[in-house]
């Protein structure tokens, strides 16, 4: 049963951890908890199923990484689980998995490649074509022409104004 301070705490993080070496001794500090309070009610959270993951959102454009490309490929179903193991493993893709197929769209394996200029990412994706011999399959690059709104799960919506506040602003 939720009460009102894992209600606080998941207001707290929903717009992301503090950038500290301790973000949940932070967040603790500004509600009146323990880091270790923090951490077991994050935890209580997590295994309930009501926080499904914790996890970092890269701002790769921020960064300076704007030659982002999705590569897809058409890999045999006998191959796929195999080929995406070692796709995996290159220190340049940043993600990796299997979609099922569709009638329209006959890609189901899938990998991230974000980089600063587009020649050093067609350059790895050469060489990931090379390693895993890749070049047999069908494939698509689609470079990323926009950058999505990237951000965590809302557990809480803000509360609505009060109607006097609304007359004032």
């Amino acid at each position: 049963m939720l009460d009102a301070r894992d209600f606080e705490l998941l207001a707290a993080i929903q717009l992301g951890l503090p950038i500290s070496p301790r973000p949940y001794r932070d967040i603790g500090l500004a509600l009146g908890m323990t880091e270790t309070e923090v951490i077991a009610r994050l935890t209580v959270l997590k295994r309930i199923g009501l926080i499904k993951r914790l996890g970092v959102i890269v701002k790769h454009r921020q960064l300076g990484y704007r030659a982002n490309a999705m590569i897809v490929w058409n890999i045999p179903d006998a191959f796929v689980k195999e080929i995406g193991r070692r796709i995996s493993q290159a220190p340049f893709v940043t993600l990796c998995y299997q979609r099922p197929r569709t009638l329209e769209w006959p890609y189901n394996l899938y990998c991230m490649i974000h980089g600063k200029d587009r020649d050093t990412v067609l350059q790895q994706l050469e060489q990931l074509g090379a390693d895993c011999n890749l070049d047999r399959f069908d494939r698509q690059i689609l470079f990323s022409r926009r950058c999505f709104k990237q951000r965590g799960a809302l557990y809480r919506t803000p509360e609505p104004a009060a109607p006097a506040e609304l007359a004032h602003g």
